[in-house]
């Protein structure tokens, strides 16, 4: 009985070994409806795969995403930095010309 247990272990691995480095990709659509009339759609899609395979067909968002990259979290902290020190350089750019302008009417 042990022999069949470590045959399947093995077999499992394999197939499993397969998948990874493969990938396998399941998608699904399912669409709710009366009379012709579409109210609901949802769409499933899930790949299984090695990371190495994920990055090599171009999937990288957990790099991205800042809930799941502290990297992700410096760099979206720094570009959000860069954003607001441009936008306040813009609004004391506009404060100045406001300010000009209103010196210019009173003058006049």
């Amino acid at each position: 009985m042990s022999v069949e247990h470590s045959m399947q272990s093995h077999t499992i691995v394999d197939v499993l070994e397969k998948i990874l480095d493969k990938g396998v990709v399941i998608a699904g659509d399912i669409t709710v409806g009366i009379a012709d009339v579409e109210l609901l759609t949802i769409k499933i899609r899930l790949i299984v795969a090695s990371v190495d395979k994920a990055k090599e067909i171009g999937m990288d968002w957990w790099e991205t995403d800042p809930y799941l990259s502290s990297k992700a979290v410096d760099n979206h902290t720094k570009a959000l930095e860069e954003e607001n020190k441009q936008l306040h350089e813009r609004l004391e750019s506009l404060e100045k010309k406001v300010s000009s302008n209103r010196i210019s009417s009173d003058g006049i």
